[in-house]
């Protein structure tokens, strides 16, 4: 549980029943800057460039998403937070992999009414104790290039850019984007 300007927001591990929720969520962003990157013979360079007008992005339904009830996997978990008015805030989905002691951010989702208010820093958080509980070395995560709200918040987090993938949007509604990976030690 946590307090921001007197509004009292709820944390805890998902359950079956907040799959229709999850699914529901507004994680669309809008942002008047991306991230521009330039692919180099040795790596890629990226700059942060104003777009005018600004770009909204609204994520399309992921058919593949599981249902929040991570009960059966040791090594995934979903935690949602709730508002003060009980309606869902957010969630985080993760992963762990034992052979290179991963901790993945599959997905996390704020709602625009809830933004600002820290509730992306504390799901992570419930992340990085599920990462230290697994004995994760490093967690993991994949951003847009157009996300820069998602980027920012991620690098005042303590995570750093460590790859990229020029392709794996290629065919997909997010066709012309490039995936940025970030990483940062577990704490």
């Amino acid at each position: 549980m946590t307090t921001v300007d007197d509004a009292v927001y709820r944390y805890r591990t998902a359950a079956r029943e907040d799959a229709g929720a999850i699914e529901a969520l507004d994680g669309s962003f809008t942002t008047d800057t991306v991230f521009e990157v330039t692919v180099t013979g040795d790596g890629f360079a990226l700059r942060e460039v104003a777009v005018e007008p600004p770009l909204t992005k609204v994520f399309p339904e992921d058919k593949d998403e599981g249902d929040g009830d991570d009960e059966g996997d040791a090594d995934s978990r979903t935690f949602v937070a709730h508002g003060p008015a009980g309606d869902l805030a957010g969630f985080v989905a993760v992963s762990y992999s034992g052979w290179n002691r991963r901790l993945t951010i599959e997905d996390i989702e704020v709602t625009p009414d809830h933004r600002g208010r820290g509730v992306g820093r504390a799901l992570m958080g419930l992340a990085t104790e599920f990462a230290r509980e697994r004995g994760a070395g490093h967690l993991w995560l994949e951003v847009t290039n157009v996300n820069a709200p998602a980027i920012h918040a991620y690098r005042r987090m303590g995570f750093a850019f460590c790859g990229l993938d020029t392709a794996l949007y290629d065919g997909t509604p997010s066709e012309g984007e490039q995936a940025l990976y970030m990483s940062m030690p577990c704490p």
